[in-house]
């Protein structure tokens, strides 16, 4: 899958972002054969950019396409295929079902497509530190526990991205780094791409690097 920026500038952001930016009002191009990281601080415009990919934000300038096909020219059934098979998303704000428990919030996105059996959703559980929780209810849990699981729920689902916006944003580093490898582990299973957005440029030394 190849995501192309040509010239975007979202609505509002101020010249002088643009300016620091590596992809507002550029021409870049994301394959997913490769793992990126978007950096910047807070409020400059890492979620405007997931959400743009995602279909969520649609008041920008300039093109986005998906193998050359501009996302302005995709309709909701397209979009839907896009999301069921194509494109996964951790978002900032998780987006869980609060009076589900936490196994609910994993099986029911699971299920539409069966992608993993239960014995893997229960050794992603387990490798998050998560086992014992699974019949609490997501509203009852900590963000951080919330982030496990829908990162859990993000690798159920086939994808040839999977975009990640400040998904470790609440987890200490040890649970960063299992989450991470996890992640990596279940992309290229799919020869999938990765692009996670973060605060921190160090992020991961190994990652394509652009400022947003």
């Amino acid at each position: 899958m190849e995501i192309k920026f040509s010239k975007v500038i979202p609505a509002p952001i101020p010249e002088k972002d643009i300016k620091q930016s590596e992809i507002w009002s550029r021409d870049i191009t994301f394959n997913s054969t490769s793992k990126y990281l978007i950096y910047a601080d807070s409020g400059k415009g890492k979620t405007t950019f997931v959400n743009i990919i995602f279909g969520l934000r649609k008041d920008f300038e300039g093109r986005v396409s998906f193998d050359g096909k501009a996302i302005s020219e995709i309709n909701l059934n397209e979009f839907s295929e896009i999301h069921q098979n194509r494109l996964s998303i951790v978002p900032q704000g998780l987006f869980l079902f609060h009076e589900l428990t936490m196994i609910e919030n994993i099986t029911i996105k699971n299920k539409l497509q069966n992608h993993l059996t239960q014995s893997q959703i229960d050794n992603m559980i387990d490798k998050l530190g998560l086992k014992g929780f699974e019949n609490r209810k997501a509203g009852k849990m900590s963000f951080g526990q919330r982030q496990r699981v829908a990162i859990i729920r993000a690798l159920c689902q086939r994808f040839e991205f999977i975009l990640l916006d400040e998904a470790f944003s609440h987890l200490d580093s040890n649970n960063t780094k299992i989450a991470w490898e996890l992640i990596k582990e279940e992309a290229d299973k799919q020869n999938a791409g990765i692009i996670i957005t973060s605060l921190d440029q160090e992020f991961d030394k190994d990652l394509i690097k652009y400022r947003v």
